[in-house]
């Protein structure tokens, strides 16, 4: 799922969709690709929209050995469910299949998350994060059992006993997809898997412990510029290794994308400095992103 508009995260997503923007180096989608492949999965379809050339080149560009990309080009936003939607007969040749978003960083056991999905008999399980930040992202309620029962404030049918912030993966039957609406735009929460709660009982997940579940969203610049600094230990990729074979220099107080010039490196304190930029003799600057030809600050309060 890569197709928004990446608008929170303005004004870096003027020059690339949020979903291509570099982190630590690397395009955001190499992250979700590199984790799908270490489980074992062959063939990705990546909806697309805003900037579509831009987001289709850093992922073929960084799409792992062994993985057949097709993509699913949007000129007018499906939302969500429309996006499963049109896709629905490449999914159903998977069963389960799997749904995640784009545009942030996930680690964890998936093939585990896989096969307890098989054991319990859901049609769709969603995976849930333990996380302090419930409050800002808002979060979704499971029963003891690990159905679904609450969905943020806009959906609630009692009986909570657990609750996290959904991290989007899912993890979805092929008789799922068969009770998906019949229109073209589409909200999946809402409009498909809270119906479906109601009437058949069959959507759930789990709360995953944060100590073994990494969840790293980059939706705003402050956000973006956490998990360029913030700390990254991945189970299935090496992404500073991967930067550096790019060209680019990752160092503790800044990031230099490949082919980028930087008279003075060392006036830079937490800055990210995009692929190809041209930086000014005597610029110093903290605390942002190098980008378009210009310098955009994250102010420190922001990411909170």
């Amino acid at each position: 799922m890569a197709a928004g508009r990446g608008e929170r995260l303005q004004p870096l997503t003027r020059w690339l969709p949020k979903p291509a923007v570099p982190v630590r180096g690397i395009p955001l989608i190499a992250y979700p690709l590199a984790l799908l492949a270490s489980a074992g999965v062959t063939e990705i379809v990546i909806n697309l929209h805003h900037l579509p050339e831009a987001l289709r080149r850093a992922a073929s560009e960084w799409c792992p050995e062994g993985v057949e990309l097709r993509f699913s080009h949007e000129p007018e936003l499906l939302q969500t469910g429309g996006a499963i939607r049109r896709v629905a007969d490449f999914l159903r040749e998977s069963d389960p299949c799997l749904i995640l978003g784009g545009d942030m960083i996930l680690d964890l056991d998936l093939a585990g998350f896989l096969e307890r999905h098989r054991s319990s008999g859901r049609a769709v399980s969603l995976l849930l994060r333990d996380d302090p930040r419930s409050d800002r992202f808002g979060s979704i309620g499971l029963d003891a059992e690990g159905l679904l029962r609450r969905i943020a404030g806009r959906f609630d049918l009692g009986g909570e006993s657990q609750a996290g912030v959904y991290t989007w993966l899912n993890v979805v039957s092929a008789s799922a997809l068969d009770s998906l609406p019949d229109r073209e735009v589409f909200n999946h929460l809402d409009d498909w898997l809270a119906p479906r709660a109601v009437e058949r009982g069959d959507v759930g997940g789990e709360v995953g412990d944060p100590r073994e579940t990494t969840w790293i969203p980059v939706g705003t610049p402050g956000e973006y510029l956490e998990a360029n600094f913030g700390p990254l230990s991945l189970s299935y990729l090496d992404a500073d290794a991967a930067a550096r074979r790019a060209g680019v220099q990752v160092q503790p107080e800044r990031i230099l994308g490949a082919r980028s010039t930087v008279p003075q490196p060392d006036a830079l304190e937490r800055v990210v400095v995009w692929d190809d930029e041209i930086l000014p003799s005597g610029f110093s600057g903290h605390d942002g992103v190098y980008a378009g030809g210009a310098f955009h600050a994250c102010g420190a309060g922001e990411a909170a």
